[in-house]
Parts: C-alpha cells; sequence; structure tokens
C-alpha cells in the first residue's frame, strides 16, 4: 500500500484504510501545475476559477475525512494539465478551451505529450485509489466511494438554481440515500444527475466504483456554498449526518458495504 505524498496525489487518513467503510476521492482538488509546464500560458487568475479546479471540494473532503474518520485520496494537479476524472481515451482529458479561455499550453499537445502526462499524473493518482481499495478489501471491508466535486453557479450566463447535485450512473445505493437526505431539507434544492450526469464511461466513479461492484456516489457541491469556513462546515455536518445515519442501521450498512457484480446498463 503506498502511502506516502507525491506530485500526483496525496493521502489523508491512510492508516483508516480497512477500518472505515468509506473511502472519499476528490479529483479537482488541486490548481497546480509544476514550474516547468510555465503555467500553461495561462495568467495566474485563471487558475482561481473553476476551469483549473474544483473550489472548496478538498476543504470539503479533508473536513468529512475528520468527521468520519475516514480516508480520502486527493489529486495535487489542476484539470487543465491532465483530468483525472477522464478515461485516457476521452478526447476532453487535456482541455485545450474551457469555459471560453484557451489554454496555449494545451493547445497544440501532441499525444506523446499527453501519454506524458497519464503516465507522470494520471496514473499515479488512480493507482493510488486501487491501492487504498485493494487494501481495505483485502482487510475484508469493501470500501463506499464518495467523491467530492464542485459546480460554478453560472454557466454561460445562465444561473444555477441547485444547491447540489447527486451523481450516479447504474448503482443507486448511495444516491438514493443522499437525495432522500438532502431534500428532507425544504429550503434546499438538489439536483438528481444535475447539473451533470452520473454516466461518463470510464469516468473515476466508473473505474473505481461501477466496474468493481462498489458502492458510490459523486456529490457536486455549488462552490460559492463553500467560499467561507461556516459553508464548508454546514456542507460537511450535512453530508456526514446523512452517512452516519445510513452507517448506523446494520441493513443499510451491510447493503452499502456488499461488492456486487457490476450492474448491466439500461438502454
Amino acid at each position: 500500500m503506498q502511502r506516502e505524498n507525491s506530485e500526483a496525489f496525496r493521502i489523508i487518513g491512510a492508516e483508516r484504510i480497512g477500518s472505515s467503510p468509506i473511502l472519499l476521492v476528490c479529483d479537482h482538488a488541486s490548481n497546480a501545475v509544476p514550474a516547468e509546464y510555465g503555467g500553461l500560458g495561462l495568467p495566474a487568475a485563471e487558475f482561481e476559477r473553476h476551469i483549473a479546479w474544483d473550489p472548496g471540494a478538498a476543504l470539503l473532503t479533508e473536513a468529512l475525512g475528520s468527521r468520519l474518520s475516514a480516508p480520502a485520496v486527493l489529486s495535487c494537479f489542476s484539470r487543465l494539465l491532465i483530468d483525472p476524472n477522464r478515461g485516457t481515451d476521452d478526447p476532453t482529458l487535456v482541455m485545450r478551451l474551457s469555459d471560453g479561455t484557451i489554454v496555449p499550453g494545451n493547445r497544440h499537445v501532441t499525444r506523446t505529450e499527453i501519454e506524458a502526462r497519464i503516465a507522470r499524473f494520471h496514473d499515479p493518482y488512480h493507482r493510488a485509489i486501487e491501492q487504498a481499495i485493494e487494501h481495505a478489501l483485502a482487510l475484508g471491508t469493501g470500501p463506499a466511494l464518495i467523491s467530492l466535486h464542485t459546480f460554478t453557479p453560472v454557466w454561460r450566463g445562465t444561473p444555477r438554481p441547485w444547491h447540489a447535485g447527486i451523481l450516479w450512473d447504474r448503482d443507486d445505493r448511495l444516491a438514493r440515500i443522499f437525495l432522500a437526505g438532502l431534500r428532507a431539507d425544504p429550503d434546499l434544492v438538489i439536483g438528481d444527475n444535475q447539473p451533470y450526469h452520473g454516466r461518463l464511461e470510464n469516468d473515476c466513479m466508473h473505474r473505481h466504483g461501477t466496474s468493481r461492484g462498489l458502492a458510490h456516489v459523486l456529490i457536486e457541491v455549488r462552490n460559492d456554498l463553500l467560499a467561507t469556513a461556516e459553508g464548508i462546515a454546514q456542507w460537511c455536518d450535512r453530508i456526514a449526518g446523512i452517512l452516519e445515519e445510513a452507517l448506523a442501521d446494520s441493513g443499510a450498512r451491510m447493503m452499502i458495504g456488499q461488492v456486487r457484480l457490476p450492474l448491466a446498463r439500461a438502454e
């Protein structure tokens, strides 16, 4: 089990792997780009935008890890360098244009350079998740995967009404729990596969959850709601409280922890 940090990933609470029924994952935790990439030709301000990372996602993941005594794997590189939530054959793996911004360092990127970034960043990050899962399974725990993301409140000039979204594909074990729990608050607008859909072939949750039969869910929180310490704490309480209640129920805990054969997709 690889536990050390690297430029591709960091692990929080590695000692909890196998003792916790949960593994937290944060694909877009960082907006960092190694110096030799020259900031991909972009001004520093662009790296504060959602095109470079998911603002607030890392802090929420860290807070949840502490609250739930759960391990977490977080990326250490910007999604503009290469997107760990995309399969290696996805045309959006390295973005040349993102939300109106041309990325000069990616504009003429070659397949050779993409393969080098896969080897240096994408593969080590996913190996870290795989190793955490294998370690937990070896200790008898089928870890439920919770992926934390954030989304921008306005997209192409249109305000988004959702406070959070629950994304899933074929396995709705965790999705049903979070949809019911969050929608119990009448002040929240919660998307079911909105503002994005969880059906993305070979994305992180497909690779580590769907294909392995592990319960999993991707939670998107609107990033302006995580702009303060109070917002982080509030959403940590919401998400952790729902999960703690579910895990306290022996039947629900058994259902969440069951490793299933991958489900067929209904077309």
